[in-house]
């Protein structure tokens, strides 16, 4: 994938070379606007790589892995940004030397005598409020649902940029060919946008009925959902897997909350565990049965598939044990099963019961690793290397499928690396990130 990318953004590179990019250097006016163009060509190509492997597509998910998506959706998101407010500064100040007048007086010009240009500027407005609120600071400080919504905006910023690029792009508005070429990039990025993140919902929607059949309290501020509805064997998913889920409840509508399955799924119900914990998690406590449900998925390839070893070792840290308890479910036929579940309070932990009876059934162990570090009942790190080399000696020869907060998924896997564990064994996902 990574191959086929890369020949198309050296194609759009030889294409401009071809139509004279590299001819008209020489003054200083002339390599700054050839430089904008070139970034102008970049950047809205990185734009629409952005979006295409954020269309869902079952493909493209099964090829990369949620984690690397997204760890190339953030990256593209930025370098797109810096590209295009650099097309914007190197594009003016070249025609500012050109007609001899000043940057903001040519910018003036070009706002309001080029076609498509304040359409263009509102794309860009939009791509710099997308790329604000994706800063880690910033982003901490919003709703999810807020931060959701505000990178919408991201197609609203291709969409309001294409007339310009195809009414003054010296690419787009000379050659019928690089014209056709780019219209199809942005085809096919549509088609899959519309394919996969409105087509599959609506059609999982009209096909399935799904709704609420109950919600069950789990702890203090933690509930289980289960979802009910028609065929439900038909979407094929698997334990681990997650779904973004609409609650057709007052504005619930138009609020995608993405939470993985807490039971491996089966032709009676889908069940999810929510703790509210903001970001709206805390309207959906008060639920009701009934309640018409819009899902999107099953998303995610953190499922036994990726299994290669007969030991396994489970890893899961306070919420994140939804997925977790589902995998158990599904576990079993061959080799160990061991699960080390982490949390600062036995208030905190969920599905004892439930594991226990998972755990005894397939033979395995569970290690419940409770209480904040440093006091008299733990006075170590209970994830660090030497501990888990002293909970699974032979931590190197299983899969470990590991789900928490993000700082807990970094320092074990720094963990695990320093005992030597192959990356290959190492599964975990953060598609709350997405």
């Amino acid at each position: 994938m990574l191959a086929l990318l890369g020949g198309n953004g050296a194609l759009i590179v030889a294409m401009w070379i071809r139509h004279g990019g590299l001819s008209t250097l020489g003054s200083a006016s002339a390599d700054l606007t050839a430089a904008g163009e070139l970034t102008a060509l970049l950047g809205t190509y990185a734009a629409l790589v952005q979006l295409l492997l954020m269309s869902r597509s079952p493909v493209i998910e099964q090829l990369a892995g949620l984690d690397r998506l997204a760890h190339w959706h953030r990256w593209l998101g930025f370098s797109c940004t810096v590209l295009i407010c650099g097309h914007v500064v190197l594009t003016t100040t070249g025609y500012a030397l050109g007609d001899g007048s000043s940057v903001a007086a040519e910018a003036w010009t070009l706002l309001t005598t080029y076609p498509w240009m304040l359409m263009a500027a509102a794309g860009t407005a939009c791509l710099l409020m997308v790329a604000v609120t994706s800063v880690r600071i910033a982003r901490r400080r919003l709703r999810y649902e807020t931060w959701h919504f505000v990178h919408l905006y991201a197609y609203l910023a291709i969409a309001l940029s294409l007339g310009h690029q195809l009414a003054v792009g010296n690419d787009l508005s000379t050659d019928p060919v690089a014209r056709i070429y780019w219209i199809g990039l942005y085809a096919v990025v549509a088609g899959c946008v519309l394919a996969f993140r409105v087509g599959h919902p609506l059609r999982l929607a009209l096909r399935h009925r799904l709704r609420i059949a109950q919600v069950v309290p789990e702890a203090d501020g933690v509930v289980s959902i289960y979802v009910t509805g028609r065929d439900l064997e038909q979407l094929r998913a698997r334990a681990g897997q997650f779904f973004r889920w609409r609650f057709l409840a007052g504005d619930g509508w138009w609020k995608a909350h993405p939470f993985s399955l807490s039971a491996a799924p089966n032709a009676g119900f889908l069940r999810l565990t929510v703790k509210a914990v903001g970001d709206g998690s805390g309207d959906l406590q008060r639920l009701v049965p009934g309640t018409r449900v819009v899902a999107e998925g099953p998303y995610g390839i953190f499922t036994a598939e990726r299994r290669s070893r007969a030991g396994v070792l489970l890893i899961a840290g306070g919420v994140g044990i939804t997925p977790l308890r589902a995998l158990l479910e599904e576990l079993g036929g061959r080799g160990s099963v061991t699960l080390l579940y982490r949390a600062s309070s036995w208030d905190d932990v969920l599905f004892r019961a439930e594991i226990d009876e998972l755990v005894r059934a397939r033979r395995g162990t569970v290690h419940y690793l409770v209480g904040r570090r440093g006091t008299a009942g733990l006075p170590d790190d209970p994830l660090s290397a030497r501990s888990l080399r002293g909970l699974a000696p032979d931590v190197r020869e299983r899969d470990i499928f590991l789900c928490g907060p993000p700082g807990l998924v970094s320092s074990v896997c720094a963990s695990l690396r320093e005992l030597g564990v192959p990356d290959a064994q190492i599964h975990h996902e953060r598609f709350a990130l997405l």
